[in-house]
């Protein structure tokens, strides 16, 4: 699963790959999310390619990813900025906090998917209701 959210740690979109997929597929798929263009992706090592990094400045984003280890020429990564990552794994820990999510009850993609939908509306709602 991988995940689409915005400053505030709130679910904008998921992708949904095999575990033994890449992490870099699922970029194309999550810049198509259908919401305002990023500034910036926040992404961990697992998303560390030249490929990656060239199309997120084609589409005028700018990568934060720490490289990997085994870089020749690391490129720079704006730490300070990182760690606002902790924002998307507490998202992350939400979308678990649902049983049926986190342990994988269904047997096709698309309940799944649509459970997915359904916790990331229960995270929003708060958002939406007033506090007075």
């Amino acid at each position: 699963m991988h995940a689409r959210a915005d400053g505030q740690g709130r679910p904008l979109g998921f992708v949904l790959t095999g575990g033994e997929t890449s992490d870099y597929r699922a970029v194309p798929d999550l810049l198509a999310v259908p919401v305002n263009r990023p500034r910036r992706m926040l992404a961990d090592k697992g998303y560390d390619a030249d490929a990656i990094r060239q199309e997120l400045f084609f589409h005028g984003t700018r990568p934060v990813i720490p490289p990997r280890s085994t870089r020749k020429d690391p490129p720079p990564c704006d730490y300070r900025v990182y760690k606002d990552r902790n924002r998307i794994e507490r998202m992350f820990n939400r979308i678990k906090q649902f049983r049926r999510i986190a342990t994988r009850y269904d047997k096709t993609r698309l309940s799944y998917a649509g459970f997915l939908a359904l916790a990331a509306a229960k995270i929003w709602l708060p958002h939406f209701v007033s506090r007075a």
